[in-house]
């Protein structure tokens, strides 16, 4: 395998091209680690890991998640492997059978800090290298096969050599897959912080109420929240409400407002009146309320996080 540094004419040839591809989100694990509870939809910063993952991929010309159907926050396409349970392989290969892009992205749907940025810098090491796919790698120079972009043609032709060779794919490690590609490593301690355990959960949420990132955060989840496309200036709106309150803080409070007028102007083709408004605040309301629910559970049931388990320690 060999590390991923984008060169110049890389950069350059990456800003001008987009990479048509499709996702495959694998969904559908035991979490024997977390009690058995749907970790999918366990909620970070108030949103269901498995949204957090999507909105990340949105992008994808299709986007296939391997489980049993449920509500997401944008369409996609559900697939599930036979029998269920069969393990990673076997739920790739259920997924892959729905795309026809040749550069495909697999991702678990427990990444809490995966972003459109990481997804493009994997299809681009992906499309400027030679490689069978590019993989994120953690704090600890540990490979992460499933937050990776991959030749559709290789995982095609390596899942129908494994499943001829053990009769089938169910059971079978994800290791038997990537130990017969060539991969490339693209370093992230961030974007591939896994949760696996509760004290992963703890973690993840601690990490997005710290100040360099709760806003943006807040924003991202408000927008979901509310069904919005819009790209927030953040600075100029504090500077705005700081001096249209003179400097009163809680900054959370003025942007949250403006998303809402914004989401009550967009409803019902730009004429929403006062029951639009009172939808748009109901959905934001919501969504804070499970922001401290998630803060109380924090102090309450979960387990500390130490500044070991963070995700860009060391």
């Amino acid at each position: 395998m060999t590390a991923y540094e984008r060169t110049g004419a890389q950069a350059a040839a990456a800003a001008g091209q987009d990479v048509a591809h499709d996702a495959v989100v694998l969904a559908g694990g035991a979490a024997r680690r977390l009690g058995g509870v749907d970790k999918p939809a366990v909620s970070v910063g108030g949103r269901p890991l498995l949204d957090r993952v999507l909105a990340a991929c949105a992008d994808a010309r299709t986007t296939v998640v391997v489980a049993d159907p449920r509500p997401t926050v944008r369409p996609v396409t559900w697939a599930r492997e036979d029998p269920p349970g069969g393990g990673p392989l076997a739920a790739l290969d259920a997924g892959i059978r729905h795309t026809t892009a040749e550069s495909v992205l697999v991702l678990s749907a427990d990444l809490p800090f995966l972003d459109e940025d990481t997804v493009r810098r994997l299809l681009d090491a992906l499309r400027t290298g030679g490689a069978d796919g590019a993989l994120l790698t953690d704090a600890d120079g540990r490979d992460q096969p499933l937050v990776a972009a991959y030749r559709a043609s290789a995982l095609r032709r390596e899942l129908a050599a494994l499943a001829h060779k053990h009769d089938g794919l169910s059971g079978l490690p994800l290791r038997r897959l990537t130990g017969a590609l060539d991969l490339t490593r693209v370093p992230d301690p961030v974007a591939s912080f896994d949760c696996d355990t509760w004290d992963d959960i703890a973690t993840a949420r601690a990490r997005i109420r710290e100040h360099g990132h709760v806003l943006d955060e807040w924003i991202s989840a408000v927008k979901d929240e509310l069904g919005i496309d819009l790209d927030v200036d953040i600075k100029v709106l504090l500077d705005l409400a700081r001096d249209a309150a003179h400097g009163v803080a809680r900054p959370a409070a003025p942007l949250t407002t403006f998303l809402v007028g914004y989401a009550a102007a967009q409803a019902k083709g730009g004429g929403g009146g006062p029951e639009a408004v009172a939808e748009a605040a109901r959905k934001a309301a919501a969504l804070a309320l499970r922001w401290a629910e998630e803060a109380a559970a924090a102090k309450s049931d979960a387990p500390e996080a130490t500044p070991e388990t963070r995700p860009d320690a060391g």
